[in-house]
């Protein structure tokens, strides 16, 4: 087979079934071979950045993501989006096709070059931003492409190949065996010096609580940590780790963000007297601004390759071990003590036909919400708005907190649903992050998604006003005619509607749940000065720390 089959032969084998890009001249004949793959589909996204973004996406969703674009000014265009991925830990392939072997040979001046003979120029980019980088090469290709794989497996972190245009048709003999996905490295002696330190630990403890977070999904360990809870310790999680468990569990404390939480959220997890934490990371917007009430070297500290007890640490002891190491503990030795529960939310306000508020807004819309639907938050009022939200089990929720690039949102939301179509994705969105991407509604109808967009609409970049500068010319956007924009990119029969009041807003979602064979646009129309509470309280912290 050709390198590029091979290829994308071990890309099916990672459950990869759809490569998103931008084609480019030098990359042509290698999409004619995607084309030609049995169980791969090209998607060709506006952009190479929305490429990466729904790449990215589908990795979440699937376990792995790919695009493919042209070197230079392709690749540029995409990297922004992959170093996303490599801060959130989601692993995915991007592929560069740049000028042959032959024209890097010569040192040819050739177009998306800077023009000085230098082919590898901007791979440089992607070194800083991925686990694992190479350039494929005849005699190396299927060699480097499996180092490379295996690494982004091994990581959760992207990686990167860069591939002259006709090394993509070299004839390489088809893979003997599958990737070898090694497991990770357990130190024994580590490990049984780890379960004394837990035993003692969980021994003499009063109060157990546990809060976890997204790396727990990244690293595979959904059941082992469900085990955990089920031992009847109460247990809350981090915005950027919601739904890693079940909301509508009666020990589930809430979302926490430090002094931000709610009072019941906070004392659950700050005056525990033993806090367990599971694949914690906590970044300034998912910590309240560091506020924190737990010292970082008390209680038990479980990472994807180390653990820690009460400040000991403990290597090669990986995540899925220590849990199962914990949990075996908590339910021989732990004595159970009545935890302080934050209670359900509250019920929706009053007032049907009162303008639009923030509050609303996101009260409805988490209300509106079934185990079928997968949410994608941009970032922003729309992710500080529902993250503290109660989803029901079985839901999903992507956002990007940490990277935080705005126009995250749609791209996304074409990945996700192209990775599992039997779900509704809803997107949150505001105007400002919509006008970065809004390009991929077109891709979108193009490969017939019917997903529900939900764009606020409060005139500007409203997380910049609350930071900084609330009338400030910077945090100004222009005034589109959101409604006509499905159409003008090619979206057929969609349900579009605009809200003003809360009874609107109702009546919207509802007519969107029951249009499951149509792309929904709802336009909600908010004032530019309200925010969700917890962005509000979040923001001061951000500009204080920024002065």
């Amino acid at each position: 087979m050709t390198v590029t089959t091979y290829l994308l032969t071990r890309l099916r084998e990672l459950g990869v079934a759809h490569v998103f890009g931008v084609p480019g001249d030098y990359s042509l004949a290698v999409l004619d071979e995607v084309l030609d793959t049995p169980g791969i589909e090209w998607v060709g996204t506006a952009a190479e950045l929305g490429a990466a973004y729904a790449a990215d996406a589908y990795a979440r969703v699937t376990g792995f993501g790919a695009l493919l674009t042209t070197s230079g000014v392709g690749e540029l265009s995409a990297v922004n989006g992959v170093a996303g991925s490599f801060a959130e830990r989601v692993p995915l392939l991007h592929v560069a096709v740049g000028p042959s072997q032959a024209m890097e040979d010569a040192g040819a001046i050739v177009h998306h070059t800077a023009g000085d003979g230098d082919f590898s120029r901007f791979a440089k980019a992607h070194e800083h931003v991925t686990c694992a980088h190479g350039v494929l090469r005849a005699d190396t290709a299927t060699a480097e492409i499996d180092r490379v794989l295996t690494a982004a497996l091994a990581e959760r972190r992207p990686v990167y190949l860069r591939m002259p245009s006709d090394v993509g048709s070299v004839r390489v003999p088809p893979p003997r065996r599958p990737l070898v996905r090694a497991n990770p490295v357990v130190n024994t002696a580590n490990l049984d010096r780890f379960t004394d330190a837990v035993r003692r630990r969980v021994l003499t403890a009063g109060s157990t609580a546990v809060l976890a977070d997204f790396l727990v999904d990244r690293f595979g360990a959904r059941a082992e940590l469900a085990a955990l809870v089920a031992t009847g310790l109460p247990h809350a999680v981090v915005s950027m780790g919601k739904t890693v468990l079940d909301e509508g569990n009666p020990l589930f404390a809430g979302v926490y963000a430090g002094a931000l939480s709610d009072d019941a959220t906070r004392a659950t997890v700050d005056e525990a007297d033993l806090l367990i934490r599971v694949g914690v990371q906590l970044a300034d917007t998912t910590s309240g601004g560091f506020t924190q009430g737990f010292p970082d070297d008390a209680g038990i500290d479980l990472q994807p390759w180390t653990a820690r007890v009460d400040g000991e640490t403990f290597d090669d002891v990986p995540l899925g071990v220590s849990l199962r190491t914990v949990t075996e503990l908590v339910r021989r030795h732990h004595r159970a003590v009545p935890a302080h529960l934050s209670p359900a939310d509250p019920p929706s306000p009053a007032g049907a036909t009162e303008p639009l508020t923030q509050e609303f807004l996101w009260d409805a819309v988490s209300r509106s919400l079934t185990g079928e639907h997968v949410v994608v938050a941009e970032q922003g009022t729309s992710f500080f708005g529902i993250a503290s939200h109660r989803f029901p089990n079985g839901s999903g929720f992507i956002a990007q907190p940490l990277w935080g690039s705005i126009g995250f949102g749609l791209p996304a939301v074409l990945g996700a649903q192209l990775a599992d179509p039997s779900r509704r994705c809803v997107l949150l969105v505001g105007d400002g992050s919509a006008q970065l991407t809004i390009q991929e509604l077109g891709t979108i109808a193009r490969h017939d998604l019917h997903p529900i967009v939900l764009l606020v609409n409060n005139d500007g970049y409203t997380v910049e006003r609350a930071i900084h500068g609330p009338r400030a010319a910077y945090n100004d956007i222009a005034a589109w005619d959101w409604p006509a924009l499905p159409a003008a990119l090619g979206v057929k029969d969609a349900l579009v509607t605009t809200v003003r009041t809360n009874q609107e807003l109702v009546d919207a979602l509802d007519a969107a749940h029951r249009s499951p064979d149509r792309l929904v646009f709802i336009e909600a129309v908010t004032d530019m000065d309200d925010v969700p509470e917890l962005l509000r309280r979040l923001a001061e912290g951000v500009s204080i720390r920024n002065s």
